[in-house]
């Protein structure tokens, strides 16, 4: 059946036999269809204000993607890239508090087979002048209608950002083709492009890394928070262990519930913080009765306080089964805090075994529990641990160099178009012949 694990493995099987005998021919045709579309006369950046960056999203709702998106189109330099943003759906709660500081669309998209949204989407960036898109997410509507669009637009820079690795996210064939158009991929981890080339159909040569960053002097060390202790009911000197993840499968907050329970048999006074929503909280909020940890575990919803949240925790958790690199582990980390967390995906590229917390395999809940109550019978080791890991988001995962990067990476690419586009002859020496501008 499709929604068997055997079932996704066989859809995705049968698209990539697809993939393989119709890539080559329709990659080619969309190169050549691209080319002869880009005839925008481009204006080189000395002579010329900031670049208009599109960035193109389904929506704007509470998560870690959409979180890294709006620090990093509100900490844009205006002077070098001027962004605007587009969710094909509707702004949602990210979106609508960024909807004040700059241009902000919706409604482009009415549903799954609304082919209307190609010719919407392409006037609204021939109206705006985009001279960059930026995609955002793992395959979807997104990334589809959005590199088209701006093929069609003429938009010099299109760019797909990836934020994840696996089902129930990935590229489908039809983003796959239209690679050609694409000028970069980018990743958030050496590991993660590896990933995006070797599964994901992301040509090598293409695929840019650009860490995930964070506000550091947002989330950094501070005394435990006395409003949130009491507003959590928690006492005082209880060891706390904590996950911060929207409520969705990948997460596999039942990891997290069953090492609360055996980690329960060791410290009995120990609580959980579960921070995050989702379509799955109903029924992890009955899981955690079913296992008599109703008193101990809290689920916190969304949070616009996660440092103030975080200043109580003794020890950060992720159980997930796939990742790439996720933000919150970067937010602990910057708070001081020693993680725990599965080795999947690119969290090994965070999280330093020994140095900065623990990684465990996914799916042990054993181990899980074994290290956290290790760090809590621990607390120089554990504090050792959470000093590393500051240490490390400080200068390796700062928002700072996540904006930087993003700013250059379109900059570069704009600069090389300019650079390819043929000198413009002298008006005596013009002649009929169309001029080509340069190829992806």
């Amino acid at each position: 059946m499709p929604g068997t694990p055997d079932g996704r493995a066989a859809i995705r099987s049968a698209e990539a036999r697809a993939s393989t005998r119709t890539l080559p021919r329709l990659h080619s045709f969309a190169l050549a269809f691209s080319m002869s579309l880009r005839r925008r006369r481009l204006i080189p950046l000395d002579d010329r204000g900031p670049l208009r960056a599109m960035f193109v999203i389904t929506c704007m709702p509470v998560g870690g993607a959409e979180t890294l998106l709006v620090q990093l189109i509100r900490r844009m330099d205006r002077s070098r890239v001027s962004p605007e943003l587009c969710c094909l759906k509707y702004l949602g709660p990210l979106g609508e508090a960024v909807r004040g500081e700059l241009p902000t669309f919706s409604g482009l998209l009415a549903g799954k087979y609304d082919l209307a949204v190609l010719w919407r989407l392409t006037r609204l960036m021939r109206r705006r002048r985009i001279d960059a898109v930026v995609t955002v997410g793992t395959g979807g509507d997104k990334m589809f209608w959005g590199r088209l669009a701006g093929c069609l637009a003429g938009v010099p820079v299109i760019c797909s950002a990836l934020h994840s690795s696996g089902l129930p996210d990935h590229v489908e064939w039809p983003n796959r083709l239209l690679a050609p158009i694409t000028d970069a991929f980018i990743a958030v981890a050496e590991t993660h492009g590896r990933y995006l080339a070797e599964h994901e159909g992301c040509p090598a040569h293409k695929l840019c890394v650009i860490p995930n960053g964070i506000d550091v002097e947002k989330f950094h060390p501070r005394w435990p928070s006395p409003t949130v202790r009491e507003e959590l009911h928690l006492p005082e000197g209880a060891p706390v262990a904590a996950i911060v993840a929207a409520l969705r499968p990948e997460k596999h907050h039942e990891l997290f519930l069953a090492a609360a329970e055996l980690i329960r048999e060791e410290v009995p006074e120990a609580r959980f913080l579960i921070v995050g929503d989702g379509p799955q909280r109903a029924r992890l909020e009955s899981l955690a009765r079913e296992r008599s940890l109703g008193d101990a575990v809290h689920f916190l919803g969304t949070r616009s306080d996660v440092a103030d949240v975080l200043s109580l925790v003794d020890v950060a958790l992720l159980t997930s089964h796939m990742e790439a690199s996720p933000v919150s582990l970067l937010e602990a980390m910057a708070c001081e805090k020693p993680v725990v967390a599965t080795r999947v995906g690119s969290v090994p590229d965070t999280v330093v075994e020994g140095e900065t917390g623990h990684l465990v395999a996914a799916g042990d809940a054993r181990a899980i529990a074994d290290r956290v109550v290790e760090l809590f019978r621990d607390p120089d080791r554990a504090s050792r641990m959470g000093r590393a890991g500051r240490e490390r988001v400080v200068a390796h995962g700062s928002v700072e160099r996540m904006v930087s990067g993003y700013e250059d990476l379109i900059r570069r690419v704009y600069t090389a178009k300019c650079d390819a586009r043929p000198p413009r002859r002298e008006p005596a020496e013009a002649s009929p012949a169309f001029a080509h501008p340069a190829g992806r």
